[in-house]
């Protein structure tokens, strides 16, 4: 009797463990709710499995530039920004004409510098070379990304204010990663603003 006894006390105690343990993953996850993007569900991509329903905007102005390779999935991406609420500011060439991409990178720096537009999106080609130009500026942090684990990533530990994508990039996958880039908050920890504020005092 006492073994049985001993045997349901010690299972309990494992149990209040668990559950001591599953409340603290809870509390984290929470935590972590609060401080990202106001989504009522998660972008569908190859990491995660919901998709995004609707959303509320609090960046309204967005920049976007591009060079020729990137023109037609920019025009996409512009029609569906405006019908989300969006002001969007063009510092392409606007055409799908030869274009070099270090022109409008270098516009788009400079108007989220001097407050003409809260972010922006860079597309080229490869998202590569675009995202390069882009950093040349100073106070812009570029990410070039590829899915909304990485653009999450950029957000909230590198706090990107320019996204770069591939202009090749399926438009449902685009769409996706612009609406994370859009919402997910930088956390302002110690450590990431520490290393943001390397970025900006950088000098030659």
């Amino acid at each position: 009797m006492e073994d049985k006894e001993k045997k349901e006390m010690n299972e309990k105690i494992t149990e209040n463990e668990t559950n001591d343990n599953m409340n603290e993953e809870i509390k984290e996850e929470i935590k972590d709710a609060k401080e990202e993007a106001t989504l009522k569900d998660i972008v569908q991509n190859d990491y995660q499995e919901k998709t995004i329903v609707s959303m509320n905007v609090p960046v309204k102005k967005i920049g976007i530039a591009y060079d020729h390779r990137g023109y037609n999935l920019s025009q996409k991406l512009t029609k569906y920004l405006k019908q989300k609420g969006y002001t969007i500011v063009d510092y392409g060439s606007g055409n799908a004409m030869t274009s070099d991409y270090p022109v409008s990178a270098f516009a788009l720096g400079k108007g989220i510098n001097n407050n003409e537009v809260e972010k922006g999106i860079a597309i080229c080609g490869s998202g590569i070379g675009i995202s390069m130009a882009c950093n040349k500026v100073k106070g812009i942090r570029c990410a070039k990304v590829d899915n909304v684990k990485e653009m999450k990533q950029s957000r909230r530990d590198n706090d990107a204010n320019i996204m770069a994508i591939s202009g090749k990039m399926p438009l449902i996958r685009a769409k996706d990663i612009v609406d994370v880039f859009l919402k997910t908050k930088f956390k302002g920890e110690e450590r990431h603003q520490r290393r943001i504020d390397l970025l900006n005092n950088y000098q030659d």
